[in-house]
């Protein structure tokens, strides 16, 4: 069983978000893979197992296997055409709990289509104010995250949420927008989930299947450059329609065996 890892949504290495990439897995327990991911200890550990007319696709942080990831799944696609596995022209067709995701590649760049996370205008809970500790401009909800947009790219960069009170929200993670007063972006973002054990993940893909939505009703536009503020940093390119589709290069920082299944 072969292993990667692979930084997402750049072309540096250590930049991006990284994930790590099993190929393949059998009827190994979840127990397993739940070891594996924090053997790893990176935000997300994707699993592929081949199936009929594609791939089953799971992943999992060092704590709780989760719903939904983008940066894992661009991770995935890029090995299974980087090793071979799939020709450059053949999609990348993904069995996920959220669905079918599809894939295809575009010369150096790698495009998801993943599903559309809208949300709803929302009362933040204590926890969110108290975590966050800055004004808002709006809040808002989906099933998976919070939305927050605050006022200024400063504001953005400068948080330091207090990640014990985030922990206890109801949901996997906050969202945190605002305008790019950079002119190569239309948007910039921080993604915060302690609760799954990440403090803050680098570069979110799946957190964009909101933000493309909210930036597309507030911006009148469906298509986006966007930048996540994190440490390492990472560019995404968005196309909104009834579907996300989100856009970013990869590269594989190693390789290994995993040796022992037990």
């Amino acid at each position: 069983m072969r292993i990667f890892q692979v930084d997402s949504f750049t072309t540096e290495l250590f930049k991006g978000n990284p994930a790590a990439v099993c190929m393949f897995v059998g009827d190994e327990p979840d127990t397993w893979m739940q070891n594996i991911a924090a053997e790893m200890n990176l935000s997300e550990t994707a699993f592929l197992k081949k199936m009929k007319g594609g791939y089953e696709l799971r992943w999992f942080t060092p704590a709780t296997e989760v719903d939904l990831c983008g940066h894992a799944t661009l991770a995935a696609a890029h090995i299974l055409w980087e090793t071979g596995e799939l020709d450059a022209a053949v999609e990348a067709r993904f069995y996920t709990k959220s669905g079918l995701l599809k894939a295809v590649k575009n010369g150096n760049w790698i495009q998801l289509d993943f599903p559309v996370e809208e949300d709803e205008e929302a009362e933040p809970p204590q926890e969110l104010l108290d975590g966050l500790g800055v004004p808002f401009l709006y809040v808002g909800k989906n099933r998976i995250d919070y939305l927050v947009e605050v006022e200024s790219e400063q504001v953005l960069r400068m948080l330091r949420p207090a990640k014990e009170k985030l922990s206890k929200l109801a949901n996997r993670g906050v969202i945190v927008t605002c305008r790019s007063e950079d002119g190569r972006y239309d948007f910039m973002s921080r993604f915060f989930a302690p609760a799954l054990g990440i403090d803050e993940d680098p570069v979110t893909g799946s957190a964009h299947c909101c933000l493309g939505p909210y930036w597309k009703r507030k911006l009148g536009q469906d298509q986006f450059t966007a930048y996540q503020a994190s440490a390492r940093g990472g560019m995404l390119r968005l196309k909104v329609t009834d579907r996300v589709y989100i856009s970013g290069q990869a590269t594989t920082v190693f390789s290994g065996e995993i040796r022992s299944q037990g």
